[in-house]
């Protein structure tokens, strides 16, 4: 019997989900055809922030790859855009020429951004955050231009902004209302949120209406109605979103806000159903992946003719960590006279609770900085539940170990998806789950945006009892069930040496992949430094190149400037190569740098023998930069020599392979001009004495340093930096940030460790090995006749570690 013709336009999260969901029930009943308009397969947009803001990459924010496609019979077309519907012949085209005919039609077109109609809105420089290519153009503007506007304060502005700051740029917030995100929080959460956001280097211009983007061809400011005027080579405009509705309305299917649908997702015209952010429901139009989710659930069952209760409508509730703070909010956020409410407010710790009652029943919720509890809230409000249940709850809680154990079974534990507790304990029962991936594999519990990671934990732990490993170990890849812990003892006991020797031995399912690859060649070099030849072809690009390959397939050379101290000759060799080799733009970095962008790759070795300066090792596993203050020779306020400790930390640690990048920053005084609080080691020299930071972190996860110890002796400080940054080598997971591992080993554990005067002599004495053997990667190459043949004429980069 010849399968029924299901076609999906838009390639997104709701409309893939559905298609997931299809399959569940019925795998085989449909011929299924996507049509997505980005080239790129299924991906989390949810997650595009973290891409802008450098903490992730497309490939780990992508929810279903290529092979999934073709795994389950679906034809993708990426990069093709439906242009017509044939609603009487059941026929759709693209802009490719392409005729499909279908028996079911799935429309998920999403939302467009919302442009304000500015004058001046057509501008080079005036662009949205929406997709994969905003994003990459967004980075573009950023390496050429400093100053950025960000018209917007709700929380798609706050997150274009947070990634405009870690690019290096100054930005400006434009929000009309006089408190941020006010459609998810209440004017105490949203002014909390601002003092926060403010501490991390945003400025915010509150009460703000644009009239005018100001520039010819280029974007160059911003006018307001109140004649003030600012700056801004780049202008990000977050405003909202709307339906995308284009289609369905020149196809002649009823619209109102979106596509209009009943409780079955089924539009008025036979065989067409509309899912997700360009669909009307009872006239809601939803944007939070929840409710998407759900009518994905709802819509598969009506195509598959599984008989089920159709979609209601979805009480909303935000979950977020806004730029490393976190914040959730659900149901109603603003009392009126008729309204009870319940507050906590301590300055102290950060932390604001509101909980809104309406007749008696719990209506809504604000929760700023803590927000454990905000499914349990969500799902009291589904529920309800009255003040008195709500107060004895409340009260039960105090004395109980956990919050999922008297969760009733249609609870939902994982609000993005849709999971409810039922789901996932019947899961861990049936299909012999243990741990929190396998779980989020079978249930896609946790699977968006991770928030509630910790619930799934519990319920293993409430589910298997004492059998359930609360500190599981978790595989270093896909490849092999062996732990980073394993993999390293393995290679100690049985003296393993190379990368493909510890794969034969240790019972590798596969060759190898971009993830397991890298870290082995870590592994391998940390443990033995002197005997260990690194496999350079196991490295990314950047760090086989010793260069960061662009956007554009160009390379930037950052020279080492010790302390981000430089001289005039250094200066005048870097402008001459910058001339004589077309750099295309020259940038000083957040780390006191000077970035030559645009360089092509054959020019790099001639570029690094013209220059004769040490490779900045600003693409590296290892120590970027130690950034400085001026100090007590020019401070007035300085109390510490910050510049000659900062150029002898970075003589002494450069050049040295860690698990991630590494950076250090050394100011003279409490005032902290060089932001040594969110750096891996900071120091503070305050007077007679430096005081020392780790696992500080200025990125989407903003972590402040922990002060560690504090030392009146130079010589002393320096030892404690190589201890710890030794013991971080040997104890940390590839790829882990300080930030992370001080969070998962305890800075307790950490002083413990490094107060024994004989641990730190013996994390010396292995860090002064492994960097005994350290060459300037520039000069090596230049040295190599061989390394300048392969990696720089004739280069093939593997596929999986591009």
């Amino acid at each position: 019997m010849e399968k029924q013709k299901l076609v999906l336009i838009g390639n997104g999260m709701a409309g893939i989900r559905s298609l997931e969901e299809v399959l569940k029930i019925n795998p085989n009943e449909f011929d299924m055809t996507v049509f997505g308009a980005e080239p790129y397969p299924n991906y989390n947009r949810i997650q595009l922030s973290k891409v802008l803001q450098g903490d992730t990459t497309l490939k780990d924010i992508t929810l279903n790859e290529w092979q999934w496609y073709e795994d389950n019979n679906i034809r993708l077309y990426p990069g093709e855009t439906v242009t017509r519907i044939d609603k009487e012949r059941q026929i759709v085209y693209t802009d490719k020429g392409k005729a499909q005919f279908y028996d079911k039609l799935i429309i998920a077109t999403g939302s467009n951004p919302f442009m304000l109609p500015l004058p001046g809105a057509d501008k080079e420089g005036v662009i949205a955050f929406r997709n994969i290519k905003d994003t990459e153009t967004i980075v573009e503007y950023a390496n050429k231009y400093k100053k950025a506007a960000v018209i917007g304060g709700g929380l798609l502005g706050l997150e274009a902004a947070r990634g405009l700051l870690n690019l290096g740029m100054e930005v400006d917030v434009i929000h009309i209302q006089d408190f941020l995100m006010e459609r998810q929080l209440d004017r105490t959460a949203g002014k909390l949120l601002q003092a926060e956001l403010e501490k991390q280097g945003m400025n915010f211009l509150l009460q703000k209406s644009t009239t005018e983007i100001l520039g010819k061809k280029q974007v160059t400011g911003l006018r307001f109605k109140d004649g003030s005027r600012i700056k801004a080579d780049l202008v990000v405009m977050a405003v909202g979103i709307k339906p995308n509705v284009t289609l369905a309305t020149e196809a002649g299917i009823p619209v109102s806000r979106g596509i209009l649908v009943n409780d079955y997702l089924e539009t008025e015209i036979p065989n067409i159903y509309a899912v997700g952010e360009c669909a009307e429901h009872r006239g809601m139009v939803y944007g939070l992946v929840a409710p998407l989710y759900q009518q994905g659930e709802v819509l598969a069952k009506r195509i598959c003719e599984v008989e089920a209760e159709g979609y209601k409508g979805s009480v909303l509730s935000t979950q977020l960590k806004v730029s490393g703070v976190d914040v959730f909010s659900t149901g109603k956020i603003n009392e009126d006279e008729s309204s009870k409410v319940s507050k906590m407010h301590d300055d102290l710790r950060g932390v604001y609770q509101k909980i809104i009652f309406e007749e008696g029943k719990m209506a809504g919720a604000v929760l700023f900085g803590n927000t454990k509890d905000g499914n349990k809230l969500l799902n009291f409000i589904k529920k309800g539940t009255t003040i008195e249940e709500y107060l004895e709850a409340t009260q039960n809680a105090e004395t109980e170990m956990s919050s999922v154990a008297d969760m009733s079974d249609e609870e939902m534990i994982c609000g993005c998806n849709g999971v409810t507790k039922g789901a996932i304990v019947e899961a861990i029962r049936t299909q012999g789950l243990t741990t929190v991936d396998q779980v989020k594999g079978c249930t896609s519990a946790s699977r968006s945006c991770g928030g509630c990671k910790s619930l799934v934990s519990e319920l293993l732990q409430c589910t298997l009892g004492d059998s359930y490993d609360v500190n599981q170990k978790e595989a270093i890849c896909g490849c092999t069930t062996l732990s980073r812990d394993e993999v390293v003892q393995e290679i100690r006991e049985k003296g393993l040496t190379h990368i493909r020797e510890v794969m034969n031995v240790l019972g590798w399912k596969t060759d190898g992949c971009s993830k397991c690859k890298p870290a082995l060649n870590y592994y391998l070099g940390m443990i033995d430094p002197l005997k260990y030849k690194d496999e350079k072809e196991a490295r990314y690009v950047n760090e086989r190149l010793h260069a960061n390959i662009q956007k554009d397939g160009t390379y930037s050379v950052v020279p080492r400037m010790y302390g981000g101290v430089t001289t005039s000759e250094d200066l005048r060799k870097i402008a001459d190569v910058a001339d004589k080799y077309q750099v295309g733009i020259i940038k000083v970095t957040g780390g006191q740098r000077i970035d030559l962008l645009g360089v092509k790759k054959d020019d790099l070795p001639k570029i690094w023998a013209e220059l004769d300066m040490p490779s900045g090792s600003a693409y590296a596993k290892g120590l970027r930069t130690v950034k400085t203050c001026v100090g007590e020779s020019y401070c007035r306020f300085g109390t510490q020599d910050s510049i000659g400790m900062g150029i002898t930390l970075e003589k002494k640690f450069e050049g040295l392979n860690t698990p991630h990048k590494f950076k250090m920053a050394v100011s003279a005084c409490p005032r902290n001009c060089a932001e040594s609080g969110i750096k891996d080691v900071g120091i503070v020299g305050v007077e007679g004495a430096w005081e020392m930071y780790v696992g500080g972190n200025g990125g989407t996860h903003l972590r402040q340093g922990d002060l560690l110890f504090k030392f009146k002796s130079g010589e002393d400080l320096i030892e404690m930096i190589g201890a710890f940054l030794q013991y971080y080598r040997e104890t940390a997971n590839y790829l882990e940030r300080t930030s992370a591992w001080v969070e998962r080993v305890g800075l307790d554990h950490i002083k413990e460790v490094l107060s024994v005067e004989s641990m730190v002599k013996d994390l010396n004495a292995r860090m002064d090995e492994a960097l005994s053997i350290v060459q300037d990667p520039w000069k090596e190459a230049l040295g190599n006749k061989t390394l300048l043949r392969d990696l720089y004429q004739t280069v093939k980069i593997p596929t999986e570690l591009k």
